[in-house]
């Protein structure tokens, strides 16, 4: 199955796909989802826990025992605990966030869901991003997940990836064309 998708491969691909066809067999895969999900919030609001992830310092048992401490604090318990437990014992905690990208990109996959990484020069309107999803969702036929970016700098238009298409419209790339096209006919 992790070969099927190259997002889903390496080391994090394996330990996610262990994980998604254990929380399937236990009908659990929303669950583990929400509490991966959970975890990978607290890794962005809180640095030390980056740190405890990040750093070669902390060895196997001492990630262990305070990422067990972390996991109780937040209430992220059963398979979803035990897998990260795992992680931190085999030594390979440092690859959670692939792990957990990885684990989405399964489920998404597996509910026939598609994800787009959608970049814009300002939030879009719920009106705009309803009407980008079903134009997506008529591209690929399923329901699409968006991953919206915000950066001023592409000054208007969009940037949409979805899996291995990129469909750049932003005006920045329109001026680059346009800047570059005057630089060869000048």
């Amino acid at each position: 199955m992790a070969s099927e998708d190259p997002s889903v491969s390496g080391v994090s691909g394996r330990y996610a796909t262990a994980l998604f066809e254990l929380a399937r067999d236990e009908k659990v895969i929303d669950a583990v989802k929400a509490d991966l999900d959970k975890f990978s919030a607290m890794l962005v609001e809180s640095p030390e826990l980056l740190r405890l992830v990040r750093s070669p310092v902390f060895g196997a048992e001492a990630q262990t025992k305070a990422l067990g401490a972390v996991l109780d604090k937040a209430g992220i318990a059963g398979i979803s605990a035990n897998f990260l437990k795992l992680l931190a014992a085999n030594r390979r905690l440092f690859v959670v966030a692939d792990v957990i990208g990885a684990y989405r990109a399964l489920v998404a996959r597996f509910k026939g869901e598609a994800t787009a990484d959608v970049t814009v020069a300002e939030t879009l309107s719920d009106k705009n991003l309803e009407a980008l999803k079903l134009a997506l969702k008529s591209v690929t036929g399923k329901d699409v997940t968006l991953n919206i970016n915000v950066d001023p700098a592409i000054i208007g238009g969009l940037v949409v990836k979805l899996g291995s298409r990129m469909v750049d419209s932003s005006i920045r790339t329109k001026l680059n064309s346009i800047k570059h096209a005057m630089k060869e006919a000048g």
